[in-house]
C-alpha cells in the first residue's frame, strides 16, 4: 500500500528537511518522495489538520497485564492504544503471569501477532521470577530482543546482586535498570514525606528513600563500570546525583513519567487513589527541579509510566489502592503543556539509541517510522478520550494541549477515525 502524506511540518533534528512543510510518499513502507508538492492518484492520500510528523516516538515504561492480567489490558487493545497516542515502540515491563524472565517469554511478546503500527521490545526481568535472589537468564533473553533487565518497580535490596549483574552484562552490552527506593527507610508508607501528606494523615515515603538508594548504586556503577538505568527519579537531589555521575563519565541514565512533571502531593487532598503512584508524587521543589531536568538534557527522557489497575484493585480506599496510572494517551498532550515540541520529541527518541534501538530519520530511503500530530489546541482530557481497558488515570479533567492523530510504520498505519 503507499500512502501520501499532504502538508506535514517535519520535526526532526537530524533530518534535512526539519521545520519545513511538505509532501511525503511512503511506498511498500519506504519513503520513496519528500517534495513541496506530490501527485499519486495510486496512493491513499492523508490530509490533516496542522499535521506535524516526528519520528515514531518511543515509550520505555509500559506495562499492560497479558498474560496473566488480561482483566486490566490485553496486548492487542495495549498496542492499538499506544499506537493511537503517537509511540511506534514500547519497552513492555516484565510484570506479568507468569513473568518475563526466561526466553520463550521474551520471545512470545516479540513475535505477537497484531496489526497496529507499534512493536513491543521486551524488558526482561533482572532476576528469576523478580524476586531479587538470582539473576535471571540474561544474555539468553537479550539473544532473544530483551532490550533491557530490571525488576519493575522493586529495588535491588542486594548491593552484591547489583554489581555481579553490572559486570556480566558487560560481556554483551546489557542494560542494567535498578528502581531507586530503598524498601527499609520507605517502610509501609505510600506518599510523599511533606507538611501536605501529614495534615492528611498519610505516613510518608521520604526522598530519602530515593536519594539513598540512587547514591548506592551509583557508587556501584563506579566500581564496576557498565550501563545503568534509573527508572523513574522523582526528587530534586536525584537529578542532582545524576548530573555528578554523568560528569564522572559514569554510564547512567535516567527517566521521569509525566505525571511527575504535572502534579505535586497537594492533589492528594482529593483522597483520589489514581494520585496513588510509584514513585509517589512529590513537593512542588521537586517537580520543579524535575521539569528542569529534562529542559537541561540531565533526565534522558520522559515516559508515560502507563500501568492499567482494574477497578477492584483501584477504586478502593486509598491504603488498599494499588500503584500506577495509565498515561499513554494523555503523555503528549500533559507534556506540550510544558515543553516546545522539540523537546518532547526528542525526549520520547533519546531512549532509542540507550534502549539499542535504531531511530529512523526522515529522509528520502528510509523505512517509514513516524508519529502525527497537532501541537496546537486545548482539550479537556476526560474518561471518553480513554482507550485503555482501564480507567485509572489520574488526568481525568486536566487540560492537555495538542493531540495526535495516530502512526505510519513500514506498511502498518494506525490512525484516529
Amino acid at each position: 500500500m503507499n500512502i501520501l502524506i499532504k502538508s506535514a511540518c517535519i520535526i526532526d533534528s537530524k533530518s534535512s528537511f526539519h521545520n519545513q512543510t511538505v509532501d511525503i510518499l511512503i511506498e511498500n513502507g519506504k519513503i520513496r518522495k519528500i517534495e513541496n508538492h506530490i501527485i499519486s492518484k495510486d496512493s491513499e492520500e492523508i490530509n490533516l489538520e496542522n499535521l506535524h510528523v516526528s519520528s515514531g516516538w518511543f515509550d520505555s515504561s509500559v506495562a499492560f497485564g497479558e498474560p496473566g492480567y488480561e482483566e486490566r489490558e490485553t496486548l492487542l487493545n495495549g498496542l492499538k492504544t499506544a499506537a493511537l497516542s503517537g509511540f511506534t515502540k514500547i519497552a513492555l515491563q516484565p510484570n506479568t503471569s507468569p513473568i518475563v524472565d526466561n526466553a520463550s517469554s521474551v520471545n512470545y511478546l516479540k513475535n505477537y501477532p497484531h496489526t497496529f503500527a507499534t512493536e513491543i521490545v521486551p524488558i526482561g526481568t533482572l532476576t528469576t521470577k523478580g524476586d531479587g535472589i538470582d539473576l535471571a537468564e540474561l544474555y539468553d533473553m537479550q539473544q532473544h530482543g530483551a532490550v533491557s533487565f530490571g525488576d519493575y518497580k522493586k529495588a535491588i535490596k542486594n548491593p552484591n546482586l547489583l554489581k555481579l549483574a553490572l559486570q556480566y552484562s558487560q560481556s554483551f552490552n546489557g542494560l542494567v535498570q535498578s528502581f531507586p527506593l530503598d524498601t527499609q527507610i520507605a517502610g509501609n508508607a505510600f506518599v510523599n514525606e511533606s507538611s501536605n501528606t501529614m495534615q492528611l494523615g498519610f505516613k510518608g515515603i521520604p526522598n530519602l528513600a530515593e536519594e539513598l538508594q540512587l547514591t548506592r548504586d551509583l557508587y556501584i556503577l563506579e566500581y564496576t563500570g557498565g550501563k545503568l538505568h534509573i527508572p523513574t527519579i522523582s526528587t530534586a537531589a536525584s537529578v542532582n546525583l545524576i548530573k555528578a555521575a554523568k560528569a564522572k563519565g559514569l554510564q547512567v541514565s535516567c527517566s521521569v513519567a509525566v505525571y511527575q512533571l504535572l502534579f505535586n502531593d497537594e492533589c492528594l487532598q482529593s483522597f483520589d487513589p489514581n494520585f496513588k503512584v510509584m514513585p509517589p508524587l512529590r513537593s512542588e521543589t521537586d517537580r520543579l527541579a524535575l521539569v528542569k531536568g529534562v529542559e537541561d538534557g540531565i533526565i534522558d527522557m520522559v515516559t508515560s509510566d502507563h500501568c492499567p489497575i482494574d477497578i477492584e484493585n483501584k477504586k478502593v480506599v486509598m491504603h488498599q489502592a494499588e500503584y500506577g496510572t495509565i498515561g499513554l494517551e494523555s503523555a503528549f498532550g500533559a507534556l506540550r503543556t510544558l515543553f516546545d515540541i522539540e523537546t518532547i520529541v526528542q525526549t520520547f527518541n533519546n531512549g532509542k539509541e540507550l534502549f539499542g534501538i535504531e531511530n529512523q530519520t526522515i529522509a528520502v530511503g528510509s523505512m517509514a517510522d513516524l508519529t502525527l500530530f497537532n501541537p496546537e489546541g486545548t482539550t479537556l482530557f476526560s474518561e471518553e478520550a480513554i482507550l485503555s481497558t482501564s480507567k485509572n488515570s489520574l488526568f481525568t479533567d486536566t487540560k492537555l494541549t495538542g493531540s495526535v492523530y495516530g502512526t505510519i510504520v513500514k506498511n502498518k498505519t494506525t490512525l484516529k477515525s
